[in-house]
């Protein structure tokens, strides 16, 4: 059974940055596809961005040009960096690794292995 953790989460200023990072352990996330999803307050999960087994990527249209999504196999891990951070940002993120690339994997929960997810909150 795999288990995702992710972290890297905190309390930045408008304008600045931070590096999310999601962990598997009990398989290898070079076999999955794998998202990264929101919460804003108040608001659905939404998805933010992907990238696939191929290294292909896919992001939301509010965060392209802004977030990079990347994967580093030697630590088994996935990146997703944020720049320019603004305070609509602010949102628990979540990881989402499994058979599925893009915003579909919110409904593919057979085939998906989710994080408890972390914290951004960017302020004005």
């Amino acid at each position: 059974q795999v288990q995702i953790v992710e972290s890297g989460g905190g309390l930045v200023q408008a304008g600045g940055s931070l590096r999310l990072s999601c962990v598997a352990s009990g398989g290898a996330l070079r076999n999955y596809q794998a998202n990264w999803f929101r919460q804003r307050p108040g608001k659905e999960r939404e998805f933010v961005a992907a990238v696939s087994r191929f290294g292909s990527t896919y992001y939301r249209d509010s965060v392209e040009g802004r977030f990079i999504i990347s994967r580093d196999s030697t630590k088994n891990t996935v990146y997703l960096e944020g720049t320019n951070l603004k305070p609509e940002d602010t949102a628990v993120y979540y990881c989402a690794a499994g058979g599925t690339f893009g915003p579909a994997a919110i409904k593919d929960s057979e085939n998906t292995y989710w994080g408890q997810g972390t914290q951004v909150t960017v302020s004005s």
